[in-house]
């Protein structure tokens, strides 16, 4: 079954956890699975993941310059997710450009840069409180701090009512998280759990 799954949410939501565990449940039954992220590991995603070090990495001129390196390095996730289609693969995705709509300014020209990437088929949102976030961050980055992570984790439930994103409580326990995931996914395979 060809299926785009994006999981989103602030850093420390349990993402990519989430992703090896959906990446092995779906394998188990049958499907064929990429695993993609982003920023990708492409000379765009390794200058984007340097740059996400700086200190100036939340100023605005700073954000736009990272707004549109992320929409150059999407073009490269085309291309994957493309040929991943083609060969009847599940794409699970650890963020899409739903993350710079929120994490970026100005959600009208993030959309506008970023009109050819492809919209995922379900979008599930991790929720998490910003300081159980900020306790799991290793704090690399200079998005993860309170501030910042309550702005956005703001943006992403409004963004998650507007475009209809399921929400899963990344407050539970792992398995919890897992099991909720596998209930919003296994219908579209066709699958009761």
């Amino acid at each position: 079954m060809i299926m785009y799954i994006c999981l989103e949410g602030i850093d420390g939501s349990g993402k990519s956890t989430q992703i090896a565990l959906i990446r092995e449940w779906l394998t188990t039954i049958g499907q064929k699975v990429l695993k993609i992220r982003e920023p990708t590991e492409s000379d765009i995603g390794m200058l984007i993941r340097k740059m996400l070090q700086s200190s100036r990495a939340t100023e605005e001129n700073f954000q736009n310059t990272l707004a549109l390196l992320f929409a150059a390095d999407r073009t490269v996730l085309m291309e994957e997710i493309g040929k991943a289609e083609s060969d009847g693969k599940v794409v699970i995705s650890d963020r899409c450009f739903y993350s710079s709509i929120v994490y970026q300014n100005d959600g009208k020209w993030i959309s506008k840069i970023n009109k050819h990437a492809k919209k995922p088929d379900i979008t599930i949102l991790l929720d998490l409180d910003v300081e159980t976030a900020l306790k799991r961050c290793e704090g690399k980055d200079q998005f993860e701090n309170q501030y910042f992570l309550e702005n956005v984790r703001k943006k992403y439930l409004e963004l998650a009512e507007k475009e209809d994103f399921y929400v899963v409580n990344a407050n539970n326990g792992l398995n919890k998280i897992h099991h909720d995931i596998k209930r919003i996914i296994s219908p579209k395979f066709g699958i009761c759990i």
